[in-house]
């Protein structure tokens, strides 16, 4: 069964027109137009490298042209494809496939025969209150066994690393099942494993309880792009004909590849004219935090 993990790293990317503009040229027009609707640059940017992301896989794994793809957004503003794809010499097992984007990077995760769910968090301080006031506001959202890890971890720092792992996983879950706000997350309990979690290591050990029963159907992998991006994949049976995955110790290594921009774009072909208003929007909103910089500077 096929599986990919990429990531490309949004925070440090500082595209110039060429590179902006051709990337607008090589997506849908409505994504295109709906990338140029975010008031933040680095909002465009994230957005920009999920649609490039989604296109690279299914051009290179499922063998449909780029210029062919078409995606589309479910009610519930998941993307999935609505071009039919190609039969693998390999597997006829669908793909599924999952984005997220937080902090400095967006990611994928895609499996074959499989459900396949991501969330990727950063470790960061609360911006709006102390971190003791932060736990307080999200009592709700986690179990009492999981706040004893959290509030057990050590430092507030390490306490917070805690807490977005959590939530990495439980967010993995929920968009692997395909269910919005409504489902309750004190119903899915983690159990990590004492092993601690370091870069370029996979870990495959952690358990999830639904309901208080332990899931034996689901893997979880858990991952650090870098010291602050913690990154959760869950794996699940497609369907119930479909067998379980794999126990995690048959499980290959599926350590998240970082990819350039020019790796990103090596089977993108443009799709639409070049619109050069494109660019200059994109530029006033990436340099707008450095004018309010230097207002708030000068007075």
């Amino acid at each position: 069964m096929g599986s990919v993990r990429w990531a490309f790293r949004c925070g440090s990317w500082t595209p110039g027109r060429s590179d902006w503009l051709f990337a607008a040229r090589c997506i849908q027009r409505e994504e295109k137009d709906r990338i140029g609707q975010f008031v933040f640059a680095k909002d465009a940017k994230s957005a920009m490298a999920g649609r490039l992301l989604l296109r690279r896989l299914v051009c290179e794994k499922m063998g449909i042209p780029w210029s062919e793809i078409r995606l589309e957004r479910s009610p519930r503003g998941k993307p999935y494809l609505a071009t039919p794809g190609k039969v693998s010499s390999e597997s006829d097992l669908a793909w599924s496939f999952n984005l997220s984007h937080q902090g400095d990077y967006a990611v994928l995760a895609a499996e074959q025969g499989r459900q396949v769910g991501v969330d990727i968090m950063k470790t960061a301080m609360p911006g709006c209150s102390s971190v003791l006031e932060f736990f307080r506001i999200m009592t709700r959202q986690f179990t009492a066994h999981e706040w004893s890890a959290i509030q057990s971890a050590g430092s507030e720092h390490q306490q917070l690393a805690a807490f977005y792992r959590h939530w990495a996983l439980k967010e993995s879950f929920i968009k692997a099942i395909g269910t919005g706000l409504g489902f309750n997350l004190q119903r899915v309990e983690f159990h990590l494993p004492s092993e601690p979690l370091t870069q370029d290591q996979v870990l495959h050990q952690t358990k999830m309880h639904l309901d208080e029963e332990e899931e034996e159907d689901w893997v979880f992998e858990e991952s650090l792009l870098d010291a602050d991006h913690h990154v959760a994949v869950a794996l699940g049976p497609a369907d119930n004909t479909c067998p379980a995955p794999r126990p995690p110790s048959l499980l290959p290594p599926t350590t998240f590849t970082v990819l350039s921009f020019r790796e990103l774009i090596d089977s993108a072909s443009p799709l639409t004219d070049e619109d050069p208003t494109y660019w200059d929007s994109f530029k006033m909103k990436a340099e707008a935090p450095q004018r309010q910089k230097d207002t708030h500077t000068s007075t």
